[in-house]
């Protein structure tokens, strides 16, 4: 089967399939790591800020500091958009950059965060050392990433087992690492960060409705979103794709269907 040709472009795209689950998260459920540093009047910028909803929690939760939302694509700013006017939050900023190379001067944040962000960039060690630099002395750099090779589900479905194989082929392709999770803390050493603390979280669905909203997501994604089209372009046929979402749906009807996600998580104190 052959090989897609490396290039920089996120792996998930921005289909709906896939905003309707980053829709999901929020502080709680995927930052309470950070929540026990954060204070009312920090300046966070939140790196990747995407569907916008843990920037959110993030601008209430330090009000009436301010919360910068980044991003490097200008569809996935105003995605961020969207979900800061729904809540009528106005004290975000929103700007386009490069987490390699951050439009920001040094010392300029309280805290700079970034969420399922690391596995996606050609470079993490010099994107800690950009979140590092824009940090301010005392201030913190936090960071939390899904480990694919350690999702766990039952019923083992050799169709999921593809699933993984393919999404895991395609994100590498694309310079990315779906193993970011368990690399953190060494991606923070190779940074140079002192200081670091490493620990871990888990996303877990094993009752309906969350069963429902993941695995639609994923059958969704597989068929309609970029990972599709970039599967199409390596070799894979419509049939294969379809079983695959048939799987994901399989096991999102099963009465015992349960998955757990693992994360590695990081918080770098910056001296």
């Amino acid at each position: 089967m052959p090989n897609v040709s490396p290039e920089r472009r996120y792996t998930h795209g921005f289909h709906d399939s896939v905003i309707r689950s980053h829709r999901r998260r929020t502080a709680e459920n995927s930052a309470s790591y950070l929540i026990p540093e954060l204070r009312a009047g920090h300046r966070v910028l939140d790196v990747g800020s995407g569907a916008g909803t843990i920037t959110a929690d993030l601008a209430r939760l330090v009000a009436p500091g301010v919360v910068t939302a980044l991003e490097s694509d200008p569809e996935a700013l105003r995605l961020t958009a969207s979900e800061l006017a729904a809540h009528n939050l106005e004290s975000v900023e929103l700007v386009v950059g490069d987490v390699h190379r951050l439009p920001f001067d040094d010392d300029e944040f309280d805290v700079v965060h970034a969420h399922q962000v690391l596995q996606h960039v050609a470079d993490p060690v010099q994107a800690l050392r950009e979140m590092a630099r824009v940090t301010r002395p005392g201030g913190i750099v936090a960071a939390r990433d899904a480990d694919y090779a350690g999702f766990t589900w039952y019923p083992e479905l050799p169709e999921l087992d593809r699933w993984r194989e393919l999404y895991r082929r395609l994100a590498r392709a694309n310079a990315g690492e779906p193993e970011a999770g368990r690399r953190l803390l060494a991606w923070a050493h190779a940074a140079g960060l002192g200081a670091v603390t490493a620990t871990a979280s888990v996303w877990t669905y094993a009752d309906p409705e969350s069963r429902r909203a993941w695995g639609s997501s994923w059958a969704d994604r597989i068929r309609h979103s970029r990972i599709a089209e970039q599967a199409k372009e390596s070799g894979v046929g419509d049939g294969e794709l379809a079983a695959i979402a048939e799987g994901w749906l399989a096991w999102a009807d099963d009465p015992d269907g349960w998955i757990v996600i693992p994360h590695g998580e990081i918080i770098a104190r910056v001296g």
